[in-house]
């Protein structure tokens, strides 16, 4: 069995067009015993159908907190979401309980993290944790989910997709592992993938890989992506617009050439000052 990717090319759409994902004024804390930290403060941004975000800035910046507030994947105690909206197809995610939220992640929005190692189950073969994706959502037959998955695994470039759907996790290297998580979110067919730093524990040949493959899986199948990275070089290469965040906040914004060229933000200034550069000898 395989699903139809959406029919619609991304680059016909009008410029106007409702975003797929808007973040409205969002403010994230996470209450500790002796102390509130606020993670995330105030964040505003949007997502068109079809294009790359990325997100970028140091560790702390408060990126990834951002990104896991879509699904609602922050750990909860003590994440509090505080204030602000997050608007998905014009659904306010925030609002949605955790019957409704379960109907859309993995279905319609879904995420690949950096190390595949801790998000695969070590106990279960990698092809039935691809498949159970869609029993859970569609409730088709296991031989229908079995083949789907399949078709998934050899998608994502794994080879012999039969035999590594056999095997467990620690049976692959690092980057079969993480080709199966795309495999696992992208089999779903979902609207928008949030790919969390899903090159960072990887050799640099085979991150190369991993990021050539998500580019062209998101234009075969017309979907979103927001990138959180603290590599410029992979924004400069990948991504349409660029959101900068420094200390849980925005402090710049906008297309990526325009960002990387004219810089508006001292921050953002130092970050592209701190990116190495092969100089001539």
């Amino acid at each position: 069995m395989t699903i139809d990717p959406p029919t619609t090319d991304p680059s016909q759409r009008p410029a106007d067009e409702q975003p797929l994902l808007e973040i409205n004024g969002l403010s994230v804390d996470f209450k500790l015993e002796t102390s509130v930290v606020h993670a995330v403060q105030d964040v505003s941004l949007h997502v068109r159908a079809g294009e790359t975000l990325a997100i970028v800035g140091e560790s702390g910046s408060g990126k990834t907190a951002t990104a896991l507030s879509v699904p609602r994947l922050n750990p909860s105690p003590p994440c509090v979401y505080a204030s602000g909206e997050i608007l998905f197809d014009g659904r306010d995610l925030l609002t949605l309980s955790e019957k409704e939220l379960g109907r859309i992640r993995g279905r319609e929005i879904a995420m690949v993290f950096q190390d595949p190692m801790t998000c695969l189950d070590p106990l279960q073969r990698v092809g039935a944790q691809v498949a159970e994706v869609l029993r859970h959502h569609t409730g088709i037959s296991r031989a229908e989910a079995r083949d789907a998955a399949l078709d998934a695994l050899e998608e994502v470039g794994i080879p012999d997709p039969a035999l590594r759907y056999r095997q467990y996790p620690h049976e692959l290297s690092g980057g079969l592992r993480q080709r199966v998580m795309i495999a696992t979110a992208l089999v779903g067919r979902p609207r928008l993938l949030i790919a969390d730093e899903p090159t960072t524990a990887l050799d640099v040949t085979v991150q190369s890989q991993i990021l050539d493959l998500l580019v062209t899986l998101q234009h075969r199948h017309g979907m979103a992506v927001v990138l959180i990275t603290h590599d410029l070089a992979v924004v400069a290469e990948t991504a349409d617009r660029v959101v900068v965040m420094n200390q849980g906040k925005v402090v710049e914004t906008g297309d990526v050439l325009d960002v990387f060229d004219r810089p508006a933000d001292d921050y953002t200034r130092k970050l592209l000052a701190a990116t190495p550069r092969l100089e001539a000898a």
